[in-house]
């Protein structure tokens, strides 16, 4: 039988995202565990950050973020910045920042994969639910997509390669191994 538990956004793994936005002219990023994809074409990425976040400010600002992959390597960083907020600490400089066709999404450069994102639709949660204050979803579309040579097989982001992390009860974990193939292992059942 199963457990009851209380009713919480369970979603495993939780993609982890570190998201930039340019903030009174300045690179700032934030990172968040709310990421998730809704459509593939064309394509469009959700973030959602809590209103009085620093960043948001940028995002409304300027209607554009960016979406920029952690790998295992940057963790001490990633962090960092999602401890401390930028309204009291400059982030500007803790990572290599780059700019594409958008001019106001930055870009860490030593991320695996980065996403250039123009604000489509912003969503605030306190207008949809009875909550004193709530994130603001942010649906993003994104208009370019970067990554290093080393990252890619067959010009596409290959996750073995990327060494990227998720986020769990407080906790940075590891992303697993290949263990089965997509619309292939299916094949194999047989109902009985």
């Amino acid at each position: 039988m199963k457990n009851k538990i209380p009713p919480k956004a369970y979603l495993f793994p939780m993609p982890l995202g570190l998201i930039g936005a340019n903030v009174n002219g300045k690179p700032n990023f934030e990172t968040l565990a709310y990421v998730g994809i809704v459509e593939a074409q064309p394509p469009l990425i959700s973030i959602a950050s809590y209103e009085t976040h620093y960043t948001n400010i940028g995002i409304k600002e300027n209607g554009t973020f960016s979406v920029n992959t952690p790998s295992e390597d940057l963790a001490e960083k990633i962090d960092y910045v999602g401890i401390v907020s930028g309204k009291e600490i400059d982030k500007s400089e803790v990572f290599e920042v780059f700019y594409g066709d958008l001019k106001t999404a930055p870009m860490a450069s030593l991320s695996p994969l980065n996403l250039e994102c123009e604000v489509i639709k912003t969503i605030k949660v306190k207008e949809l639910v009875d909550v004193e204050k709530g994130h603001e979803i942010f649906i993003g579309k994104i208009v370019n997509a970067y990554a290093d040579e080393k990252y890619l097989t067959e010009g596409i982001p290959d996750i073995a390669k990327l060494n990227t992390f998720t986020y769990s009860r407080n906790n940075y974990w590891k992303v697993g191994e290949k263990f089965a193939s997509a619309f292939e292992i299916g094949k194999k059942y047989i109902k009985e």
